[in-house]
């Protein structure tokens, strides 16, 4: 039953890593599996998927707010399988998170969305029917998809297209699940409770052998230290020479150092309870350890764990920080200042990437938290812009991002936005007569005035403040909002052309773009 036409669609997103679900089921279907003709494109964009009668057609997923993009690739399979929804298949994060609101769409009704991971057999993971004598549906021995090895050469049908920042990484799994049932976190629907993945060196070894090796070790995990084979699966990555220092020599090519990524982060509620954890991580070549900061509450641990990873010699740090959860901005404030003063005092550098919360099944990043308004999140967006969401560096540059103290950062997150975005002109330069009388009337306002002002800037959008002005019941606010109104496209045209012979000092933020966070929305409107 070989030869069949299998067609595999990404979204149009941006993405940070390859599709490995996706990749899981090339390898199903091409020549380590049913040795299927598999196409792979990302997007709509190649119209001549049209002109071919394809047997399957699967469609992933991956952040619910990225519905639009989703929705798209979805009308397109069904429009390539000319209306026959029976030939696709839905899957990924999104599709398991939202799985009701999939379903419910009239327009998609006959697809197939496949819920959590693809862990059983192949038909009954895919829901195939013998009956219908559908395309393997007597496949209900076979290994289950979830524990294929990626197919790596689908990548090479789209590279002139779409590079994925990591790309040249192992791609797997020392443990699924994890043993924190957090709120704000979709892996225990996705996942479930902690649990073993089979070996890495498996993995390893067969990716060698069918594309080659591969520079870095991209372990997707959510707790790894939460393993009771912690110490195991450390070994086995330095029995794969990932030890500090290794370096991936290839034919004709330059040795290249590896390094190996916890990408999902470690719990420092775990970490900091015994020095054995990170004594282990420090004998690998781990780039950067990633410990997560989600909340206040964590401090102590958070910082307990800093402390004994510079004292193990780990220096190269990194933490993701959630905000607009139930969090305030002087929480978030006082989570990123914490790293900057350890970085001072232990002469490290540690990467934070505040990380905004969406709940997991809503469509858009319009989700505002209890203790955030939608203002604060638009300026906090724009500052990250600035900094490439990235906190890091100088006290001297965080104080000019963030501020010195927590109300410094509330008079930030409220500044007209345009001053933040143009900052330096406005202190600085040309603008800064303008900047320095909205300073004297915002300093007049009361608590009451700036609650009015938050509450009128945050009902409506930048393009809607001049009909702001006067609707204000304080006279001190109505006077202000003038400040808020967004600049004509020329005027901002006009800053930019000036600042271009103006030298700014600016922080170099060496981090490599295969670091960056994935999904920190930054270059969506706001």
């Amino acid at each position: 039953m070989a030869n069949k036409r299998i067609l595999l669609i990404e979204p149009g997103y941006r993405n940070k890593y390859p599709p490995i679900g996706l990749m899981k089921i090339a390898a199903y279907h091409g020549p380590y599996g049913k040795r299927d003709n598999v196409k792979f494109i990302k997007g709509e964009q190649e119209k001549s998927v049209l002109r071919t009668n394809w047997d399957r057609i699967y469609v992933t997923s991956l952040f619910s707010f990225e519905w639009r993009e989703i929705s798209k690739s979805i009308d397109f399979a069904l429009e390539v399988a000319n209306g026959n929804a029976t030939k696709v298949f839905v899957g990924g994060i999104a599709a398991s998170l939202m799985h009701d609101q999939f379903v419910m769409e009239p327009r998609w009704r006959g697809i197939r969305f496949i819920k959590g991971l693809l862990s059983d057999a192949p038909a009954k993971a895919l829901h195939l029917d013998d009956f219908e004598e559908e395309l393997y549906s007597e496949d209900v021995d076979g290994t289950p998809i979830e524990d294929l090895v990626p197919d790596y050469s689908i990548l090479d049908q789209i590279k002139d297209q779409y590079v994925y920042p990591v790309n040249d990484a192992y791609f797997t799994y020392a443990s699924r699940g994890c043993v924190r049932k957090c709120h704000f976190c979709g892996v225990p629907k996705l996942e479930g409770g902690q649990r073993d993945a089979r070996p890495i060196t498996d993995v390893v070894k067969a990716i060698d052998e069918r594309y080659g090796p591969k520079r870095d070790l991209m372990l997707m995990d959510n707790n790894v230290v939460a393993s009771a084979n912690y110490r195991s699966i450390i070994a086995e990555i330095r029995d794969l020479g990932f030890v500090p220092g290794a370096k991936l020599a290839r034919p004709g090519r330059v040795p290249v150092q590896r390094r190996v990524d916890f990408n999902q982060g470690v719990d420092a509620r775990i970490l900091c309870k015994d020095k054995m954890y990170l004594q282990e991580m420090s004998t690998i070549c781990i780039k950067p350890l990633r410990i997560a900061f989600d909340h206040i509450g964590v401090r102590k641990p958070y910082e307990t764990s800093i402390r004994m990873a510079h004292d193990v010699g780990l220096h190269d740090l990194s933490n993701y920080m959630l905000y607009n959860f139930h969090d305030t901005p002087t929480d978030l404030y006082q989570r990123m200042r914490l790293n900057i003063d350890l970085n001072e005092e232990l002469g490290i550098r540690i990467f934070s990437f505040p990380m905004r919360f969406q709940p997991t099944d809503q469509k858009d990043r319009t989700h505002v938290g209890d203790h955030w308004n939608k203002y604060f999140l638009r300026s906090m967006q724009i500052i990250l812009q600035a900094t490439h969401g990235i906190v890091s560096g100088s006290p001297d540059f965080f104080k000019e991002a963030f501020g010195d103290s927590p109300d410094d950062y509330e008079n930030l997150l409220l500044r007209p936005q345009h001053f933040l975005f143009n900052r330096h002109w406005y202190q600085y330069h040309g603008g800064r007569g303008e900047f320095e009388d909205y300073q004297h009337q915002f300093q007049r306002l009361k608590d009451s005035d700036r609650r009015e002002l938050v509450a009128l800037l945050s009902s409506s959008v930048p393009s809607t403040y001049t009909g702001l002005i006067g609707k204000a019941e304080s006279s001190a606010v109505n006077r202000i909002l003038s400040y808020y109104v967004p600049l004509s496209d020329e005027v901002e045209r006009d800053i930019w052309d000036k600042m271009k012979n103006i030298k700014t000092a600016a922080e170099k933020i060496s981090i490599p773009e295969d670091e960056r966070v994935e999904d920190a929305g930054l270059t969506e409107n706001v």
